[in-house]
């Protein structure tokens, strides 16, 4: 295991006095050492950032620009071993832990992208009316200050990504805080950042406890925060600083809409496969992952036992091993919580079609059918590899049945029809449609979010850079037009 890992305090390498162990939620081994930042150095890292925001601000787009592809490029080279890190300290199996190598490699591509073109201001003639004769407003758009980005535990990587890439693209000094089961994926992005010639103060992270963090929250140096996480803190967050910019990605209980038209064979293997894979894929812990299946009467008995054959047919199992679909949970807790809510629907007349079995931190894979309205698992976001199948009359039926929860992230809707995608996309209260596929499909430079309880503000680089900045316009007087 070697020496404690170190944080990053101002762009520099430091230790504190203490440290914590990160284990495997597979087998329970130490994965590694991570020291922690005494009150002090946090203090040093939130001055550092305060102290350098108008320099970074200021600092040349092609800078920001070429410190954002080398960290692209220097994943890309570093894809195996980051991903060996990832599986280890979060669980995740290995091909998933790669994709979201992969993934992290675009998002730092993209925020080099856009860091080049982002601001080139936008130009608006006022003379529109007499009183604005010969006046031209240029309108630019400029950091509001220091992001404070805190990132949760199941991407622990690219999650961290979609905090630093944006906010470096837009020339504002972030503070992350990586998640306290899985922090050596973010740590890495440090490795990396070091290598870049960015000003010094401009990034951190820095591994804290939860508990330490409601003094960062306050701190008025700190004007941005990007939390991605339970709604539950998420809120709790925005609450404690209303006058703050707060970017929330909270939970969700994605649902897949089956309609009558997509009814052939392969129409519902596909389908049932989509819906089989992307229930189980990180254990269920990915807030777009399918929880709910909504299909029309037409197709129900046709698609559920294509359904749960897929669902058996996950492999299982170590997750360092290539051929592993679904791995543990991220602890044991965790595993214990999701058996809870399943064992409570069963109690109240649930159907177990398959699945339902815990051993330590996983959990088996996990159909359930004529689930009871108000039992937790209809209700909250399971974050297991639990799936719930419900019969619906129609096309209305259905988008009333995936309105019912009171979150709305993403939905899918298996449509062949052009006509029927846009009334969803239109009925839909949520922050994604997509259509011809689950809920869980995410490109990292669309705009992502969500409405009602998954929170406020959108994800994708572009649309956090302008989460994290403000527009600025600027009147010049006496200009002929």
């Amino acid at each position: 295991m070697g020496a404690a890992h170190a944080f990053w305090l101002a762009g520099r390498q430091a230790t504190g006095e203490t440290t914590f162990d990160v284990t495997s939620p597979w087998d329970g081994r130490v994965v590694g050492q991570v020291s922690v930042p005494t009150e002090a150095q946090v203090e040093e890292a939130v001055a550092a950032a305060y102290a350098v925001r108008d320099e970074f601000a200021a600092t040349p787009a092609h800078v920001r620009a070429a410190a954002l592809d080398h960290v692209s490029r220097r994943l890309a080279e570093r894809t195996e071993e980051i991903a060996q890190l990832i599986s280890a300290e979060n669980g995740k199996p290995i091909k998933w832990a790669r994709g979201e190598v992969g993934r992290a490699v675009s998002v730092f591509r993209f925020a080099a992208e856009e860091a080049r073109r982002f601001n080139g201001g936008e130009a608006q003639r006022l003379d529109t009316d007499p009183g604005g004769q010969g006046r031209l407003a240029l309108t630019r758009r400029f950091p509001k200050g220091v992001v404070l980005g805190i990132a949760p535990f199941n991407f622990p990587l690219n999650l961290c990504a979609h905090k630093v890439a944006p906010a470096i693209a837009a020339g504002a000094p972030i503070i992350l805080k990586p998640a306290p089961a899985t922090p050596l994926s973010g740590l890495i992005i440090g490795d990396l950042l070091a290598e870049t010639g960015l000003p010094a103060g401009s990034w951190s992270i820095l591994p804290v406890a939860n508990d330490k963090m409601p003094a960062l929250v306050q701190d008025e140096r700190l004007p941005v925060i990007s939390f991605t996480g339970s709604e539950t803190v998420g809120y709790a967050i925005m609450d404690s600083v209303p006058r703050k910019h707060c970017t929330l990605e909270l939970g969700g209980n994605g649902a897949a809409v089956v309609l009558a038209d997509f009814a052939s064979d392969a129409d519902l293997d596909w389908a049932a496969t989509r819906i089989a894979t992307f229930s189980n894929y990180q254990g269920g812990q990915s807030c777009i992952s399918v929880q709910r299946v909504i299909a029309d009467a037409a197709v129900y008995e046709r698609l559920l036992p294509r359904i749960v054959a897929a669902v058996e047919a996950q492999v299982t199992g170590d997750p360092s091993d290539d051929t592993t679909d679904v791995g543990p949970l991220v602890s044991e807790a965790a595993a214990e919580r999701v058996e809870s809510w399943v064992d409570e629907a069963v109690a109240a007349g649930a159907t177990l079609l398959t699945g339902g079995k815990r051993d330590g931190a996983s959990y088996a894979p996990t159909v359930l059918a004529d689930v009871p309205a108000d039992v937790t698992i209809s209700c909250e976001e399971v974050f297991g590899p639990v799936l719930t199948v419900q019969r619906v009359e129609g096309e209305a039926a259905a988008f009333a049945a995936a309105n019912s929860s009171k979150y709305g992230l993403q939905t899918g809707v298996f449509t062949h029809d052009l006509q029927t995608a846009f009334r969803a996309h239109r009925a839909l209260e949520v922050g994604g449609v997509v259509i011809g596929d689950v809920p869980s499909y995410r490109a990292d430079q669309m705009p992502y979010g969500g409405a009602k309880q998954s929170g406020v503000g959108r994800e994708g680089v572009k649309f956090a850079m302008d989460d994290y900045t403000y527009e600025r316009v600027l009147v010049l007087t006496g200009l002929a037009l």
